[in-house]
């Protein structure tokens, strides 16, 4: 009898650290979730495909996808709740609002949860790194270039951003305004949001044709705005009168190069973009790195990264893409 009981109490405590084995390996996935500024959006999805690129080259890491279906704050404070619930390993955040997420964040920090931003970014104390995706006077330079370029005369332009909060359109516009006075004769008559919604931000462009009837050019700093304006000029039979321009994906706007609503647009690869977030997340969260002023981070195939005095780094210069090269990219993202 004690020799079965004996032999029930080994076999137990067998079965049970077999069990706690497996739930260790289980738990050996590093979580990482890449918070988007809203789901459905062309840019994400691509950065997304980037962050799973980066988890199967690293192993044992799991992305977690997700984000509002709206632009707004209050929609990625849920899920951020629901996640540091979860209790992953990591956020990488694309913010919609620059303050409004920082307590949220700052509880997940509090909990051991490692929390960057990236292409939108938070501020400081929200955060232990920033991702830009290039430099932010050379995007605020390119944007502004796009459009001056095919006005050698000067024109009128006109700017559609996303939010009124969006941290990344925010700081472009402003170093876009740093140096207006290197393209004389261009004056920006309005600014405009679509809050990154196809249709009002379509809204926005016909009203800003409306509004200006000598308008040159439109500038969205904004994938989705882009091509929302691009539609407008088309459909307002604008083509060759305006002008649209800014940050777009190729696979969205090749379209609009062969129709001549856009003559040229530019974008880093957002692929490359959620990987060097995955990859960064991945050093912080595991020790391989400490998230500190002039600290170099590898980020895989891209190479390394190295943190300013804010904790803040760019990846890449953004790229032009005109009729010339739109087919060699249009099927990659």
């Amino acid at each position: 009898m004690k020799r079965r009981n004996f032999t029930k109490l080994a076999l137990g405590l067998s079965l049970g650290a077999s069990l706690m084995g497996t739930s260790a390996m289980a738990q050996d996935n590093m979580r990482i979730a890449l918070v988007v500024k809203a789901l459905g959006i062309g840019f994400f999805e691509a950065a997304h495909k980037g962050a799973e690129e980066a988890a199967a080259e690293l192993g044992n890491v799991e992305i977690i996808y997700t984000g509002p279906t709206d632009t707004t704050a209050e929609g990625q404070i849920e899920v951020i709740n629901s996640l540091i619930a979860q209790g992953v390993d990591a956020i990488a955040v694309s913010s919609n609002d620059t303050d409004a997420l920082v307590p949220t964040l700052k509880k997940a920090m509090q909990r051991g949860i490692t929390v960057i931003s990236w292409d939108s970014g938070v501020a400081e104390e929200g955060r232990q790194m920033h991702l830009n995706p290039s430099s932010n006077p050379l995007i605020g330079n390119m944007i502004i270039k796009l459009a001056a370029d095919h006005l050698p005369d000067g024109g009128q332009v006109a700017l559609l951003s996303a939010t009124t909060t969006s941290t990344n359109q925010n700081i472009w516009i402003e170093e876009m305004n740093k140096v207006m006075a290197n393209y004389p004769g261009i004056e920006v008559v309005s600014t405009v949001y679509g809050d990154d919604l196809a249709d009002k931000s379509y809204r926005e462009a016909q009203g800003l044709m409306q509004s200006y009837p000598d308008l040159d050019a439109i500038i969205a700093p904004t994938s989705v705005g882009i091509v929302a304006a691009a539609q407008a000029v088309e459909d307002a039979g604008k083509i060759g009168e305006v002008n649209v321009t800014g940050l777009g994906l190729p696979s969205e706007m090749a379209g609009a190069i062969e129709s001549g609503a856009s003559k040229s647009f530019a974008i880093w690869n957002p692929i490359d973009l959620g990987y060097s977030a995955a990859m960064i997340a991945h050093a912080l969260a595991a020790g391989e790195a400490t998230a500190e002023p002039g600290a170099e981070i590898s980020i895989g195939r891209m190479g390394t990264i190295t943190l300013d005095e804010t904790n803040s780094a760019a990846m890449a210069d953004p790229f032009v893409y005109d009729s010339s090269n739109i087919d060699e990219f249009k099927s990659i993202f």
